[in-house]
């Protein structure tokens, strides 16, 4: 069988993860989201934010090649050389902890599978580039997969709490209408 990634020329590394990078992002967010996502509830196609998020994506790194799949873990994009480069392209530094922590469990993945790499988030609209390192955050991320496996085999959301970034969020009819 051909993946998707293959079709597109790139790497497949051939493993797949049981836990999306997606969902450490959204465990440094809200639980809640974490669960509707994990099971399957998605919102995000109809979110504003996240069409922003992807245009500005697509304005800025047209030349790159978006959306790579590695172990079934969604990339941004990445670039090879000396080192395999993971490149996390984010709209605002608002929810940042979540944004270093979905870049360091990819990061961790991949070493996990013999890969070295370097992770970078960039903040195109800050015109702002971070350089994000594993060394020293693995106890951190092991952590967070333990958190997230533990959200994903509850039988109901846990219950949501108000936050600031909730009227911002595709879940948020789900939570709080």
């Amino acid at each position: 069988m051909v993946t998707e990634t293959q079709k597109r020329g790139l790497p497949d590394f051939g493993f797949s993860s049981p836990i999306r990078g997606t969902e450490i992002n959204y465990l440094f967010i809200c639980p809640t989201k974490l669960w509707y996502f994990s099971h399957g509830i998605t919102m995000e196609h109809e979110s504003e934010l996240v069409d922003m998020g992807k245009f500005i994506h697509e304005r800025r790194y047209g030349r790159e090649e978006k959306e790579v799949w590695i172990g079934g873990i969604k990339i941004d994009f990445v670039r090879n050389g000396d080192i395999l480069e993971v490149h996390e392209v984010k709209k605002s530094k608002t929810l940042e902890k979540a944004h270093r922590m979905q870049l360091l469990y990819v990061l961790y993945y991949l070493r996990s599978h013999g890969i070295e790499a370097k992770g970078f988030l960039h903040y195109p609209d800050l015109n702002e580039v971070i350089e994000v390192k594993l060394n020293g955050h693995e106890n951190e991320i092991e952590n967070a997969m333990n958190q997230v496996q533990r959200i994903k085999k509850l039988p109901f959301p846990p219950r949501a709490e108000l936050k600031p970034i909730c009227k911002k969020c595709a879940y948020y009819e789900l939570c709080w209408v």
